[in-house]
């Protein structure tokens, strides 16, 4: 797959205070904010992704929140776009709101897997809060949508502060470890059946409804994979009934049927990251 290394658009949003404690007022039981609010910019009206979209903000202490309104910066973050090569300086740490970003481990030969992957549940660049600047993977846009990003200073004078926000950062960390250390589990002692039907239940987690927008060749990408391997493993589980597949479409028909069907790894990454972030926290 060919991936795009410019950088992310920055969007028209700006919030205050008002939109933020209005989007509070008006989240759901769930714990899910509304996906759409409105926000205003001069006399303007526009209509984009609130910051409370991203769980990890949206946890965030009020005084906290209202320090970094001014710093968070909207983007869209299209299909392929990188935000971080492996090694490579990161400016800037991402909260996706609607987007997928995968990690991946790319090799001299080019191959590459995915180690872990990021949705709204979560933040994009680690290593500039816990001190290593970059890291070996790659961090690449796996399924399109929006989020903001952070200044890697910004995000580096809060976590010193040692208060709430440093905290979280570190729960959300240690969760994002174990997804990464599963994988490798997963990797190594499952089939690819269960791997795929893993994959996809990950990714489900980090959207909001049951189609997932991706090509076998992705796919295959993302698992380090060949793509019949993936063709063969999609076809089993179509035909079980539990997805259905079209044109890159992949619409999940029966999740339980999934989450029966996948490996231990699912549920052990699930429980973690129920146990270390805040009610309402995608697994």
């Amino acid at each position: 797959m060919r991936y795009r290394t410019d950088c992310a658009r920055p969007g028209i949003a700006h919030w205050t205070l008002r939109n933020v404690a209005a989007a509070r007022e008006g989240c759901r039981p769930c714990g899910v904010p509304p996906r759409h609010l409105t926000t205003t910019k001069g006399s303007a009206i526009h209509t984009t992704d609130s910051p409370l979209n991203n769980q990890l903000l949206a946890a965030l202490p009020a005084a906290d929140m209202q320090r970094w309104l001014p710093l968070l910066e909207p983007v869209d973050l299209s299909l392929g776009l990188v935000l971080y090569e492996s090694g490579a300086h990161m400016p800037y740490v991402y909260f996706p709101t609607s987007a997928i970003v995968s990690l991946l481990y790319v090799l001299e030969s080019g191959a590459s897997a995915e180690i872990a992957v990021v949705g709204y549940e979560g933040v994009v660049g680690v290593s500039i809060f816990m001190g290593g600047g970059s890291t070996p993977s790659r961090a690449v846009v796996q399924s399109a949508g929006r989020g903001y990003r952070l200044s890697a200073q910004a995000i580096k004078a809060e976590f010193e502060r040692s208060g709430p926000v440093m905290h979280l950062m570190l729960r959300y960390t240690q969760a994002l470890i174990t997804q990464m250390a599963q994988t490798a589990v997963c990797n190594r002692h499952h089939s690819l059946d269960q791997q795929l039907c893993r994959w996809l239940l990950l990714s489900l987690d980090r959207l909001q409804g049951n189609q997932l927008v991706m090509t076998q060749e992705l796919i295959a990408n993302m698992l380090g994979v060949r793509r019949e391997g993936v063709t063969e493993a999609a076809m089993k589980l179509q035909k079980a009934g539990l997805i259905s597949y079209a044109r890159g479409h992949i619409n999940v028909r029966d999740r339980p049927g999934l989450e029966a069907r996948t490996c231990e790894c699912y549920e052990v990454v699930k429980k973690e990251y129920d146990r270390l972030l805040p009610k309402g926290v995608a697994s």
